[in-house]
């Protein structure tokens, strides 16, 4: 099972876990609720995971302005 991890404003890719015996438990989706599980992680029918994340870069922009949190792609 290969899990990405992609930015959720650029959709730059952040990497890959690609091991068989990884369980969620371990990745800490466990301590998501039901809501933030749907938002986060997404499945695909060849059993891929796909987390979305955000970037260092993301992150500093919206952090220096938070203005653009309110529009839906701010950051493409």
């Amino acid at each position: 099972m290969a899990i990405n991890y992609i930015c959720r404003h650029c959709r730059s890719h952040q990497g890959v876990i690609d091991s068989i015996g990884i369980s969620e438990a371990r990745l800490g989706f466990d301590a998501l609720t039901p809501e933030e599980r749907r938002d986060i992680i997404a499945y695909d029918f060849n059993g891929e995971v796909t987390v979305k994340v955000t970037c260092e870069h993301c992150r500093e922009a919206l952090e220096a302005h938070p203005e653009l949190s309110l529009l839906a792609s701010p950051l493409q």
